[in-house]
């Protein structure tokens, strides 16, 4: 086909060559305003992070105070346990049927109360055997008396021999030992039969019985011999109370008891576990002579009047030793005393922000607040709240506020 036969074909192919060549202008032409603002926003971006990265981070906010002062007086406080002045495990000396219960689980027995009975049957007898032998050995004796006083005048009169006043002076003693071994036969006769009631040796509380009638016991005298445990008893007025101090408290302890002379220190002041006020009062007469290597503590021992029955052997109670008049004391919340191993440690905050933390020794609580015996002065500012911020060494901004002592005043 020759060219001007193809003519109206590359025409047609021209025309629509023409009509795509706008549409691809339009598409190159947005694509790059595309990429413009894509470079434009990452730009920006960038700018806004570097802003936020060059902006200074604001410091973590904590509420500091200057340690509280109070006119208090010197104390130590311990946690302890209330035990029995008098404790006695009851046993028989005796062996035999039990035949009676005279009290009941639990109750107040008095000093000579009848506890239990033991069958004294056998035990009658024995004392009745005994009491025969005496008799036995009374008639002996006064047979003897006059057959040696007739051997005696026989002989005195020469119709007797030396060897018949021999005989009947050993027939006189033999009754006579007859007689004291009857005595004695009748003592430990009447010893196992008073035994065989069992009686209260002192005034207390006494717990379940460990035997039923009917139950047979073993009794014995002698501590080597096994016999049956009846049941227990613990006097309850007065009452110890027992604690252990710690070697420093203990240093303490004696310096102002030295000073005070035994008149202050020999007073504790007691509070149970429910109680918030420490109204109950007692002596303490006992401190022991030698520290216990393993604990580093020494034992203490108060006796506290006990006539409402109240206290029982086996609470827990705290206590507490008035040592010396009042001084100016320091005091932060109790919140605020870290502990670092076996020492404790405040945090505190500088003039310029830093937070430094600081050892200190402390002492008992004063509802809610630690007294702070060494390690502070009264112008630290310590902080009391927002402590997960304070890192030793790092800035804070530190916000005053008043450490609050009204509650503890009615307790004091």
């Amino acid at each position: 086909m020759n060219e001007a036969g193809n003519w109206p074909a590359i025409r047609e192919q021209g025309q629509r060559t023409n009509r795509r060549l706008p549409a691809r202008l339009w598409i190159a032409a947005g694509t790059a305003i595309a990429a413009v603002g894509l470079a434009w926003l990452a730009y920006s971006y960038r700018e806004s992070d570097a802003a936020i990265q060059a902006a200074p981070k604001p410091l973590p906010q904590v509420v500091v105070s200057k340690p509280l002062v109070r006119e208090l007086d010197s104390r130590l406080g311990f946690l302890g346990q209330f035990s029995a002045v008098d404790s006695v495990e009851l046993r028989a000396q005796v062996g035999g049927t039990l035949t009676g219960i005279h009290f009941k689980d639990g109750e107040i027995v008095h000093r000579g109360d009848l506890l239990f009975t033991i069958d004294p049957r056998p035990y009658e007898i024995r004392l009745a055997q005994a009491t025969a032998q005496l008799e036995t050995g009374s008639a002996r004796l006064e047979l003897a008396k006059p057959e040696l006083w007739r051997a005696q005048e026989l002989k005195r009169t020469n119709f007797g021999t030396k060897e018949a006043v021999d005989q009947r002076t050993a027939d006189l003693q033999t009754a006579q030992a007859s007689i004291d071994d009857a005595k004695a036969q009748i003592r430990d006769a009447q010893f196992d039969l008073d035994r065989c009631r069992i009686t209260a040796p002192f005034t207390g509380r006494i717990g379940t019985h460990l035997v039923s009638v009917g139950n047979l016991i073993a009794g014995s005298r002698y501590a080597t011999s096994p016999t049956t445990l009846l049941a227990t008893l613990v006097s309850l007025d007065p009452i110890y109370f027992d604690f252990d101090m710690s070697e420093s408290d203990f240093l303490t302890f004696s310096r102002d008891r030295a000073r005070q002379k035994g008149i202050v220190a020999d007073k504790v002041e007691l509070a149970l576990s429910d109680e918030t006020k420490f109204s109950r009062r007692g002596t303490l007469d006992f401190v022991d002579n030698v520290l216990d290597r393993s604990s580093g503590t020494i034992h203490a021992r108060a006796t506290v009047p006990n006539p409402e029955l109240f206290l029982t052997p086996g609470e827990f109670a705290r206590v507490r030793l008035v040592l010396g008049a009042a001084v100016p004391t320091l005091l932060v919340p109790d919140a605020a005393v870290l502990p670092d191993q076996s020492q404790h440690l405040v945090m505190t905050v500088s003039a310029d922000g830093t937070v430094a933390p600081k050892h200190v020794e402390i002492g008992d609580l004063r509802d809610g607040l630690r007294v702070i015996r060494f390690g502070l002065t009264p112008n630290d500012e310590v902080i009391i709240d927002g402590m997960p911020y304070a890192k030793p060494g790092s800035k804070v901004a530190p916000q005053e506020r008043a450490i609050r002592y009204a509650a503890a005043q009615g307790n004091d």
